[in-house]
């Protein structure tokens, strides 16, 4: 911030401060509903508000420690892991959203496990095998996109929270580059053998 002297000089800091920060961070969030508080003549208590969101994300804190399976892909680890994370989330939305978004976010949920498990089990000892197994890969991966956009919707809708949504993006960002990862592993190995 630039500043004018008495004596009309200006002063020019020498080291220019960069602030990052999300659109929505909390000062942003805390300055608009304390605006709409005003403008609807009601009751504000800055200090609760602010507590509340900087609440941590406490249903991931209990879904990160849950132990992985040693007999599972570190894949399936982390799709069951989100699974049980959105499962929790949703079940904390406000009963208008039951049908349009929580049904549809737990079901892509469901159905990427069921896929994933699908193509674990399919042993690549033939062409049609090892197509059959992409396949269930590509589906798991489409259900995640979806997931995702629904995800985006129901934040924008209200269903759920902002920070509960980006935990949903990073888990499924890291549940496709796991997937990929396991299908190049596969061509790879199916190269090898040929």
């Amino acid at each position: 911030m630039l500043q004018v002297s008495r004596d009309n000089h200006l002063k020019i800091p020498k080291k220019i401060e960069i602030v990052e920060r999300t659109a929505n961070d909390i000062d942003s969030t805390l300055a608009i509903k304390k605006g709409v508080a005003l403008a609807t003549s009601e009751k504000f208590n800055e200090s609760k508000m602010r507590e509340k969101l900087e609440a941590e994300d406490k249903e991931w804190k209990v879904i990160e420690k849950i132990p992985s399976n040693a007999n599972d892909l570190v894949v399936i680890t982390v799709a069951k892991k989100l699974c049980a994370y959105v499962i929790a989330v949703t079940e904390k939305s406000p009963k208008k959203f039951g049908g349009v978004f929580v049904n549809r976010m737990q079901n892509y949920c469901l159905d990427t496990i069921e896929y994933l498990l699908e193509a674990n089990f399919i042993r690549i000892d033939s062409m049609t095998h090892k197509e059959k197994r992409e396949q269930n890969q590509k589906e798991a991966i489409v259900k995640l996109k979806l997931l995702g956009y629904i995800a985006m919707v129901a934040e924008s809708s209200g269903c759920i929270l902002q920070k509960q949504y980006k935990q949903i993006s990073m888990q499924l960002a890291e549940t496709i580059n796991l997937i990929v990862a396991w299908k190049k592993s596969d061509d790879e190995r199916w190269r090898k053998r040929n």
